[in-house]
């Protein structure tokens, strides 16, 4: 069983993860977050390569991606860094970015060498649907990565359950339909997009993203869906850390205390 799967079977506790740049605060920092995040009690990480022109993210983000091109960091690096990964991290690991980057490197290379280190599955939101139908799909499948395909406030119903037929990890719920780092409020107009995705009984597990920064954004958006994902407030942890374990292990104590 694939780790996602895995995690998913045997909590029922709301899943945390959190997003992080590879490469970020400095180079070398990508395995000592990773397991930062893992001993904290974080149970899924999405590790982001970076990538120049972000569209979809907001200035942490940005700033996480910048800040680590600067540092030397690339698919090429990110890989031979990750040759420790499952020496270091036990928890499910998924990357996350743009298609550019993945194109370049070569499509089934790059799925290949994330089944070399151990990723469990790809989150690329600007991969068009049909391309992965047609091209992807059966590559993801030969190495054994899950997909994760995202869902907006505005995408319909008919698309919903589309997505959620192809997607084999899990369902991304774009908490808003705005760029990442802005704080969510979880107001009665999410909550009834939340209720909605509830209550189409999706197959795939359905974690929201976008805006969560704190307990009480993370429990309220939680409510009715499977877990949260959390980026750009621990990238603001990271960007003035002096001590990344420590820092780690308190803002995630923060969201969520370690039973």
């Amino acid at each position: 069983m694939n780790r996602i799967e895995a995690l998913f079977a045997r909590t029922e506790r709301k899943v945390l993860s959190m997003f992080t740049t590879a490469g970020y605060p400095a180079l070398d920092d990508t395995l000592r977050v990773c397991r930062a995040l893992q001993d904290a009690g974080v149970e899924m990480i999405e590790l982001g390569f970076p990538f120049s022109d972000p569209l979809a993210d907001g200035p942490t983000i940005q700033r996480s991606n910048e800040q680590a091109l600067a540092n030397g960091m690339s698919l090429k690096v990110l890989f031979g860094q990750l040759k420790a990964l499952r020496d270091n991290v036990d928890i499910p690991v998924l990357l996350m970015g743009y298609l550019n980057p993945v194109l370049q490197y070569g499509v089934e290379r790059f799925c290949a060498a994330c089944a070399e280190v151990g990723i469990d599955g790809l989150i690329l939101p600007d991969m068009p649907v049909d391309e992965y139908k047609e091209t992807y799909q059966a590559l993801f499948a030969k190495y054994d990565l899950r997909s994760v395909f995202l869902v907006t406030p505005q995408t319909s119903p008919e698309r919903i359950r589309m997505l959620d037929e192809i997607t084999t990890g899990f369902l991304y719920v774009v908490s808003v339909a705005s760029v990442t780092g802005n704080k969510l409020a979880v107001d009665d107009t999410r909550k009834q997009y939340f209720q909605r995705i509830h209550e189409m009984k999706l197959k795939s597990p359905t974690m929201v993203g976008f805006g969560i920064h704190d307990r009480q954004s993370f429990e309220e958006s939680t409510a009715m869906l499977r877990g949260g994902i959390i980026g750009s407030a621990l990238l603001k942890v990271l960007e003035t850390s002096k001590d990344i374990e420590a820092d780690v292990r308190s803002f995630v104590a923060d969201i969520r205390p370690v039973v």
